[in-house]
C-alpha cells in the first residue's frame, strides 16, 4: 500500500483525501515507481473541477496528476530499455502521479537526465515538453519574431519567455500584477504587460509598428482571446492550449480569421504531439538541453508535501504562485 491524495468527487480544493491505496504488481509493458517529486499543472484543476479537456479522466475514486520523477522498484514483463533502480521521469497520462508510488507504462516513459535535480525535473516534465512543441512545432519560432505569451510568469509563461528569447523573438507576456511583470521581465520577457493597466494588443501594435505577433501562445481563454486574435500579424497563429478563464468564445472563421488577416487558431495537445515514441524522445532531448545548459532556467517557486495538494491546487487557483508548484511525497 501507499499513500495518494485520492478524490472521490469532482469540486473544490478540499475534495482531496490523504488515504491508502493499493498499487500492485506492474503488467507487461509497465513498472512501478517510487515517486521523488510530482509536479503540479493548472490543467490538474481542470481534472479536479470536472471541466471539459482533452485528457480524459478516470472513473472515480481517483489519484490526479501526469508529471513526476523517481526511481523503478520494479519491472514488468517484456520491459526493455529499463531495469529496477533507474531513476525515469513522465509527463503523460495515465493519471496517478499524486501518489507516493504508481504504475507507468515503459512506452512514455524516459530515463532522468543526470545533473539536474529531482525538483527540477518534476516541475519542467509536462510543462517543458509543451513549451517545446508549442515554440518549435505548432509555430516555429524564428529569430525576429515578436511572440506573446499570456501569463507570463507562470510555469510555463516563464519557460516560454526564456526560450522564445534565446531562439532571438521579441517577447511581450501579460501577467496580472506589477511584481509579476518583474519576474517575468528577468526570466526573458522584454515587454510585460499588466492586464487591467493596458491593453496587451495595444503594446503589441507599438512594439511590432503595427505588424502583429507571428503567434499569440493563449493560456487564458474568454477573457483574453478576442484580443490574442486581434495581435496577430496576417496569417498569424493563435495556439490556444489551456482556458483558465473559462473556455474561449466560438471563433467566426469569416470574420474573427479571414478578415482579421487568414489567421490560423489551433488546440494544440502533447498526447497528440508526442504520441510517436521518437518525438517524445526528440523533444525531451531538445528540453533536457535547453534547461542543462542554462538555457532555460526551472522557477521553482512553491514547495508542498503531497498531503497537502488542496493547498497546492487553492494557490494556484487564486493566483497566488509563480513559476512551478512542485509536491513532495515524503516531504
Amino acid at each position: 500500500m501507499a499513500m495518494a491524495a485520492v478524490i472521490h468527487e469532482k469540486g473544490a480544493p478540499e475534495v482531496f483525501r490523504w488515504e491508502e491505496v493499493a498499487v500492485g504488481n506492474p503488467g507487461p509493458g509497465a513498472v512501478r515507481i517510487v515517486n521523488d517529486a510530482i509536479g503540479v499543472n493548472y490543467v490538474d484543476t481542470y481534472h479536479r473541477r470536472g471541466m471539459a479537456h482533452p485528457w480524459p479522466v478516470p472513473p472515480l475514486p481517483v489519484v490526479l496528476g501526469f508529471e513526476g520523477v523517481g526511481r523503478i522498484s520494479a519491472v514488468g514483463p517484456g520491459v526493455t530499455g529499463f531495469r529496477e533502480g533507474d531513476r525515469v521521469c513522465y509527463a503523460l497520462p495515465p493519471h496517478g502521479a499524486y501518489a507516493e508510488e504508481r504504475l507507468y507504462p515503459v512506452d512514455q516513459l524516459l530515463h532522468a537526465p543526470p545533473g539536474i535535480d529531482d525538483r527540477t525535473i518534476a516541475a519542467m516534465m509536462l510543462k517543458g515538453l509543451t513549451a517545446q512543441y508549442l515554440l518549435r512545432r505548432t509555430y516555429r519560432v524564428q529569430p525576429g519574431d515578436t511572440i506573446l505569451v499570456h501569463a507570463a510568469a507562470g510555469g510555463m509563461g516563464l519557460i516560454l519567455c526564456q526560450w522564445g528569447a534565446a531562439l532571438g523573438a521579441t517577447v511581450i507576456g501579460t501577467v496580472s500584477t506589477p511584481e509579476k511583470a518583474e519576474i517575468a521581465r528577468a526570466h526573458g520577457c522584454h515587454h510585460p504587460v499588466v492586464r487591467g493597466e493596458a491593453r496587451f494588443s495595444e503594446v503589441v501594435a507599438e512594439v511590432t509598428a503595427g505588424e502583429g505577433c507571428a503567434v499569440v501562445y493563449e493560456s487564458i481563454g474568454k477573457d483574453t482571446f478576442a484580443e490574442s486574435l486581434d495581435c496577430l500579424r496576417p496569417m498569424g497563429v493563435c495556439a490556444s492550449y489551456g482556458h483558465a478563464s473559462g473556455p474561449p468564445p466560438l471563433v467566426d472563421i469569416i470574420a474573427d480569421l479571414g478578415a482579421k488577416g487568414s489567421l490560423f487558431v489551433t488546440r494544440p495537445a502533447i498526447m497528440h504531439y508526442m504520441a510517436k515514441r521518437a518525438d517524445l524522445e526528440a523533444s525531451a532531448a531538445e528540453l533536457f538541453d535547453a534547461v542543462g545548459s542554462g538555457r532555460v532556467r526551472i522557477a521553482v517557486n512553491h514547495v508542498w508535501p503531497l498531503s497537502q495538494a488542496a493547498d497546492a491546487h487553492r494557490a494556484i487557483e487564486e493566483g497566488r504562485t509563480t513559476g512551478s508548484t512542485v509536491l513532495l511525497p515524503r516531504g
